[in-house]
Formats: C-alpha cells, sequence, structure tokens
C-alpha cells in the first residue's frame, strides 16, 4: 500500500489528476487504512502515518519536483528508516510515476469508472476532478 502512496504523491506533485485516481484506488485495493487514504494530503502532520512513511513521502514529493528537491536532510532522514534496497525500490516507483504522469496527462488518457470512483471517494476535498480525463 505504501507504494501506491508513494505514486500518489508524486502524482500529486506532478499534477496528474489521472494517476491520482489511479494511485489512490491502488493503495486502497493493496489494505492501505481509511484514515491514510482520507488524510493523505496531510501526512507530513496526520497521526495514522508513521516517520518511515513520512520519510518515503517527503523524499516521493521532492524527488517528483521539478528541479528536484531531493537534498542531504531528505536523503538522511530517508537512510534512518529506509535501507540502500528500499530506497532504490521507493525511487522506482518515483520513477516510474514520472513517466506516468507525463504520459497520461499529456495524451489526455480517458479515465475508467473504478478510479473516477476511487478520486470522488478520496480526494473531493483536495481539488480532484476527472477533468480532461473524462469521457
Amino acid at each position: 500500500a505504501l507504494k501506491r502512496l508513494i505514486g500518489y504523491v508524486s502524482s500529486a506533485k506532478a499534477g496528474c489528476q489521472y494517476c491520482r485516481a489511479h494511485t489512490i484506488l491502488a493503495a486502497e485495493r493493496y489494505g492501505a487504512e481509511e484514515e491514510k487514504l482520507a488524510n493523505i494530503c496531510h501526512y507530513t502532520t496526520h497521526a495514522a502515518f508513521t516517520d518511515a512513511e513520512r520519510a518515503a513521502l517527503d523524499f516521493a514529493v521532492a524527488a517528483s519536483s521539478v528541479p528536484n528537491a531531493v537534498n542531504s536532510s531528505i536523503m538522511e532522514n530517508l537512510r534512518r528508516y529506509w535501507n540502500d534496497g528500499e530506497i532504490v525500490e521507493i525511487l522506482g516507483v518515483i520513477s516510474l510515476f514520472g513517466y506516468l504522469n507525463r504520459w497520461n496527462d499529456s495524451m489526455g488518457t480517458t479515465m475508467e469508472q473504478g478510479a473516477i470512483q476511487a478520486g470522488e471517494k478520496h480526494l473531493k476535498n483536495y481539488d480532484w476532478s476527472p477533468g480532461k480525463h473524462s469521457s
């Protein structure tokens, strides 16, 4: 579930509504707690998230920024909780969504009904809409 939430914050930073909906749906399917789904946009302060999760999600936001915002303090905090193999795996998710965000947003990929429903259920309070991805 955490990998899907990493994909979510990466997609939110990129502004891809398609990937935001799909990653929140995937996080739900992979067993993310309802409290995390409802508060992903407040992960930095919400009690549902552990310090390790916050470190991974902070890294995802920084790595998804243009220009890249990963700095030594973000990496130091990340390494408190995650080993090199896990960090590579986290960055793999971020990198994959860097590609998917650009592809789906540029192509205006039509969003499937299940993703629309997940977006409406979990993201309605966070400036989400299918936008150009609606059929």
